[in-house]
């Protein structure tokens, strides 16, 4: 499910030296999982030379400066909020444009607004760059596409949790201690609790609701391993610009017919058009723009076990916005989940 306009505020380097030269490149920093800075090298004389950038400006500095002061699990906070709200928020659009129609719109909505805020370059880029781009853009529109159609087939709660097993699985895959493993087992107990006993469906869930979860469940895995990859090689928000763009290009032979027809035969269309707007600036502008920004200063593992209180944000917008209940076995969960993200922060913290 998730988000800056600008390339992060290295914890504890001045503003003088946020200019990074295209030859000084940012690489994962062994156990804190952070971004060091090595000796920049003369470029070889018959390589070219990488994207050209110009130097922030005074607003810019101040800006980074302001965001780097604020924690980056804050991020990840109003990241969830957003994307539980646009996807609840959504789900009227589904009647008059379908599903696939739906999530083809937000995604080209928020690409004309990526592609005109950043103005992207993709001259000089590495092929891997490209690649990662690409590739972020596919997981990004499946996870958009199937946790949508889950949310029009299950409980919002229990779409999430079931879709958190993306991140539980990249936490454990990337625990490096007993205590991150403990972490993860404690909100896998909570998605447990959530899925299993507080669904409060007695004739039991939609298989294909669970079918379309458990696919988000795997984009959203890919999703956070690409995002960590493509925040790293491109300046600001211009990486998840072309992946967004990507994604709504893949979407568009399954989106543009229903969009269409729902456009045309709808009574009211430019009201759809700005219902569509809105809802693309909550998901995915701003919470996979957060996400981006989190990454950069994140190690994936703990990124991973804090999203574990999405099912807990998603229960509530759910029971706000929807009007579906928690019962005492999804507050429970919820519990576990919420007090595995703090435990995970925290240790991450420390190893800090």
């Amino acid at each position: 499910m998730s988000s800056t306009a600008t390339e992060h505020l290295l914890p504890g380097v001045p503003a003088e030296a946020l200019t990074v030269p295209p030859s000084v490149k940012g690489e994962p920093a062994g156990e804190r999982g952070g971004w060091r800075r090595e000796t920049a090298r003369p470029a070889d004389p018959g390589t070219a030379a990488g994207p050209a950038h110009p130097p922030p400006g005074r607003w810019t500095t101040t800006l980074l400066r302001r965001l780097d002061s604020i924690p980056a699990p804050l991020f990840l906070l109003v990241g969830m909020g957003t994307v539980q709200t646009g996807i609840a928020l959504s789900t009227p659009l589904f009647g008059p444009l379908g599903v696939a129609g739906t999530t083809f719109l937000r995604l080209l909505i928020a690409s004309a607004v990526l592609l005109t805020a950043t103005r992207p370059r993709l001259r000089g880029r590495s092929p891997r760059d490209l690649v990662s781009a690409v590739l972020l853009g596919a997981a990004s529109a499946g996870m958009t596409l199937l946790f949508a159609g889950a949310v029009d087939r299950l409980p919002m709660g229990t779409a999430a949790t079931i879709e958190f097993l993306g991140p539980l699985a990249v936490a454990l895959v990337l625990a490096r201690g007993l205590g991150h493993v403990l972490w993860a087992v404690l909100a896998a107990a909570g998605v447990a609790l959530l899925t299993l006993v507080g669904s409060g469906h007695g004739g039991g869930l939609d298989p294909a609701g669970l079918v379309c979860a458990f696919g988000a469940a795997a984009c959203y895995a890919g999703y956070i391993l690409l995002t960590h990859r493509v925040g790293a090689a491109f300046r600001g928000l211009e990486g998840l610009a072309v992946s967004v763009t990507v994604g709504a290009v893949l979407l568009a032979p399954i989106g543009l017919a229903p969009v269409w027809h729902g456009l045309a035969t709808g009574p009211h269309p430019w009201a759809l058009l700005l219902r569509a707007a809105g809802v693309a600036m909550l998901l995915p502008v701003i919470p996979y723009a957060l996400d981006l920004t989190a990454l950069r200063r994140l190690p994936q593992r703990v990124f991973s076990v804090v999203v574990s209180m999405e099912p807990a944000v998603s229960a509530v917008v759910g029971l706000v916005v929807l009007g579906q209940r928690i019962g005492p076995a999804q507050a429970l969960g919820i519990a576990c989940v919420i007090t595995a993200s703090a435990g995970a922060t925290l240790t991450g913290r420390d190893r800090g």
